[in-house]
């Protein structure tokens, strides 16, 4: 019951989204503009932009973070660096948990909706069962990864751990694992562009090796074994 409740939250919510962008024009004007606004890389008319909704702001960055799901080309990590420069270190940390918390959990919801039938149909079916197993053992420290990594897909892995019928909690929790540490470094870095672009590259590649060397070496492990 608790399922077949979540998916129709899930597909109201994704059509109201679609519906109200295509038929509402304020709500249609609100996406394109925060596009627009976010994507001119100007702080200050970002901050202002965003501080100008009153109450509504700290709601227009969590919608834009769930919309961002439907958007491959929009980076993930944009929406939390706004929030920490409209809102402050912690408001904006709190803002970005959130955000990202429920974008989460609405992608790995569509993959559930999808079904691992449709990525096997992708992958075929031996490679699909590759993956499978690779998600059973090391798909909490994979999504932590994804989710402390701003350059790699994070929304992508929150549909294939749906679709795979990973574990919600295992899968929150490990996305909460990796979206703090990286919402209070973007907190800690907003104000200077150049070191946050480093740190963010910095953690990324750090989390990644860190990452292959724990596969290699749990690997190597079971072959002794």
């Amino acid at each position: 019951m608790a399922k077949k409740i979540s998916y129709i939250l899930t597909a109201t919510i994704i059509l109201g989204l679609l519906i109200a962008y295509f038929t509402y024009p304020p709500f249609g004007d609100f996406i394109n503009k925060s596009w627009e606004i976010l994507l001119s890389k100007d702080e200050e008319r970002i901050r202002d932009y965003f501080k100008g909704f009153g109450f509504w702001g700290p709601l227009a960055i969590v919608i834009l973070m769930i919309l961002q799901i439907f958007l491959i080309v929009f980076p993930s990590w944009l929406p939390m660096i706004v929030a920490v420069m409209a809102y402050g270190f912690i408001g904006g940390v709190l803002i970005s948990v959130i955000g990202v918390f429920l974008a989460s959990s609405l992608g790995y919801t569509i993959g559930r909706l999808l079904g691992e039938d449709n990525l096997a149909k992708i992958l075929g079916k031996n490679k699909n069962k590759k993956v499978n197993n690779m998600v059973e053992e090391y798909g909490f420290w994979a999504i932590a990864l994804f989710r402390i990594s701003p350059f790699l897909s994070n929304d992508a892995i929150s549909i294939i751990a749906g679709m795979l019928t990973m574990s919600y909690r295992k899968f929150i929790l490990a996305t909460l694992s990796g979206i703090i540490p990286l919402a209070i470094a973007i907190g800690y870095f907003a104000e200077d562009p150049d070191t946050l672009k480093n740190g963010l590259y910095w953690i990324g590649g750090v989390g990644f090796v860190m990452y292959g060397l724990y596969i290699y070496v749990d690997r190597r492990k079971q072959r002794k074994k």
